[in-house]
């Protein structure tokens, strides 16, 4: 009984680990635009470990990496790192609201 169970557990955090990799593989390869405020940011990831993007007339670099289900980055404008969940199996042309450290925003994973 003990086995059916860890067994059970095993393949269901095995299935769940590739959806939410593929949520942050594709936000990372294919960009974003974040909406939040009545503002839409196109958010560029590099795979160096960088990102670009213009909010306001301002451009705005920063570093980024994936901790488990959280998206975590550095910029010039806020430089203690800031990490934010995302939902696992999200796919090129979702959209999908987060939460983190600054409020929440709408995300649109670029096609």
């Amino acid at each position: 009984m003990l086995r059916k169970v860890i067994t059970v557990t095993a393949l269901s955090c095995a299935l769940a680990a590739p959806a939410l990799a593929d949520t942050l593989a594709n936000v990372t390869s294919k960009g974003v635009v974040m909406a939040v405020q009545g503002m839409e940011i196109p958010i560029t990831y590099k795979p160096d470990g960088t990102f670009s993007l213009e909010a306001m007339g301002t451009a705005i670099s920063g570093k980024w990496r994936i901790d488990g289900s959280k998206l975590c980055t550095t910029s010039d404008m806020a430089p203690d790192e800031r990490c934010t969940e995302y939902p696992a199996g999200k796919n090129p042309g979702d959209t999908f609201e987060v939460t983190g450290a600054m409020g929440s925003a709408t995300i649109t994973i670029n096609k």
